[in-house]
């Protein structure tokens, strides 16, 4: 894979410990020649059965980079830990998200005019909590966003999808058994910011179709990458 600028592992050194945990570890991509063009910046999170190297995850963090963007990847308390998601609040989630975003304005000469924020299934929540806060963002995107408890469309929570104004991408399989693809339109037509929904034909959760071979996996990652890049710069 081609690369641009480069790729920085840092450790996040949180204000208090969340959970017991004192610094996060994280990697941040430099594009080349930063701070050019637009000066943008995203987040991206991971879900809550996996880590901040999650393949999609890391796939998308590698390929901002080409579109000179300031990326970050980083972990959940839990995940540093190696614990189960459930033993992290709403609180230490987002707290370690925050701190993230520190990481992104460390440097007030090379600081982004512009900030994404998106995550896969919990992270994508924790984005979308955060978004309801009233952040300056320009932007927020979710991968596989976990509308209701698996097979439980009825159990629907989209209330802070309805508190969010800028923009929002959503990429969803439409094998996901946590996002009822009816049920998420019927919430989307209730949501007053801009809203883009992209849907990934027999995927599941992770995003990718069944059956498929490491090599068209891959292509998969490619793809969704794709998607999240061109609708970050068509709102730059």
């Amino acid at each position: 894979m081609e690369q641009v600028g480069k790729f920085e592992e840092i450790s996040i050194t949180l204000p208090e410990p969340l959970n017991g945990v004192d610094t996060l570890s994280a990697v941040v991509g430099i594009p080349e020649w930063w701070p050019t063009g637009s000066r943008g910046a995203v987040a991206i999170a991971h879900g809550a059965d996996a880590t901040m190297d999650d393949p999609m995850i890391e796939c998308l963090h590698r390929n901002l980079p080409l579109r000179k963007l300031l990326t970050i990847r980083f972990n959940f308390p839990f995940a540093q830990r190696g614990a189960p998601a459930e033993e992290d609040d709403d609180e230490v989630l987002e707290g370690a998200y925050r701190a993230a975003l520190s990481i992104l304005g460390r440097d007030p000469a090379a600081a982004p005019s512009h900030l994404f924020l998106g995550g896969a299934g919990l992270g994508g929540r924790v984005a979308a909590r955060l978004a309801s806060r009233r952040l300056q963002i320009d932007g927020v995107f979710l991968l596989s966003y976990p509308l209701h408890p698996p097979n439980e469309p009825e159990n629907a929570r989209a209330n802070d999808l309805y508190r969010i104004i800028p923009p929002m991408l959503f990429v969803q399989g439409d094998a996901d058994d946590r996002c009822d693809l009816s049920g998420l339109r019927r919430s989307l037509a209730r949501v007053g910011a801009p809203t883009t929904l992209r849907i990934v034909e027999g995927a599941d959760r992770g995003l990718l179709a069944q059956d498929k071979t490491t090599i068209e996996d891959q292509a998969g990652r490619l793809a969704v990458s794709a998607v999240v890049a061109d609708w970050i710069e068509s709102l730059l």
